[in-house]
């Protein structure tokens, strides 16, 4: 009978870990990335010019 730290021991020393997974996480991201980036970009390009504007009025 393996005691629970031969067990975390056992699954820590597997390190191949769940590829697919994990690419598929990455290109998620990546897609509500650019999704956002390209509904939200032109709002934040104008308060980020405004901003800018305002500072350099004085």
């Amino acid at each position: 009978m393996q005691t629970l730290l031969a067990k975390t021991a056992a699954r820590l020393a597997d390190d191949r870990g769940d590829v697919p997974g994990w690419v598929l996480i990455t290109l998620m991201t990546a897609g509500l990335v650019l999704l956002i980036w390209g509904v939200a970009g032109p709002a934040l390009t104008g308060v980020f010019e405004q901003a800018i504007e305002r500072v350099s009025s004085f």
